[in-house]
C-alpha cells in the first residue's frame, strides 16, 4: 500500500513543486534547448510550445506548493509528465542519429523511463491530497 501519510505527501508534493518550478522557469530563461525537443511535425513555432509547457509547469508547481490546491497540481503534473513524453522520445531518437557523444545519447535513452516514477509520484500526491 502506498504511503499517503501527510508528511510523505507533503514531501513528495514539495519535491515535485520544486522540480516543476525550476524547469518551468528554465523554459523562459533558457528556452533554446526546449525548442529542440519539439517534434517538427507539430504545427506552429517550437517556442510557443516551449512557453506553453513552461507556463503549465510553473502553474503545476505553484499549485503543488499549496495544500489546498495540491490535488489539482498533482493531476496537472501527471498530465504534463505524460504530455512531454513524445518530446523526450523525439529527443532520444534525434540524439541517437546525431554525432553527439555516446554518453549523451545513452543519457537521452535512460531519461525516458524516468517519466514513469514521476507520474506515479504525482498520482500518490493526488491520492494523499484528497
Amino acid at each position: 500500500m502506498a504511503d499517503t501519510s501527510g508528511s510523505a505527501v507533503r514531501t513528495r508534493a514539495l519535491a515535485l513543486s520544486g522540480l516543476l518550478l525550476g524547469m518551468g522557469a528554465l523554459h523562459f530563461v533558457a528556452p533554446k534547448p526546449f525548442d529542440t525537443l519539439i517534434p517538427p511535425q507539430l504545427p506552429g513555432k517550437p517556442r510557443t510550445y516551449t512557453h506553453v509547457s513552461g507556463a503549465a509547469e510553473l502553474t503545476a508547481g505553484a499549485l503543488l506548493a499549496v495544500p489546498r490546491t495540491r490535488g489539482l497540481g498533482a493531476r496537472l503534473a501527471a498530465l504534463i509528465f505524460i504530455g512531454v513524453f513524445p518530446g523526450n522520445l523525439y529527443m532520444a531518437a534525434d540524439w541517437w542519429r546525431s554525432d553527439k557523444p555516446t554518453p549523451l545519447k545513452v543519457g537521452a535513452l535512460l531519461r525516458l523511463p524516468l517519466q514513469v516514477p514521476m507520474v506515479i509520484t504525482a498520482r500518490k500526491v493526488y491520492r494523499g491530497a484528497r
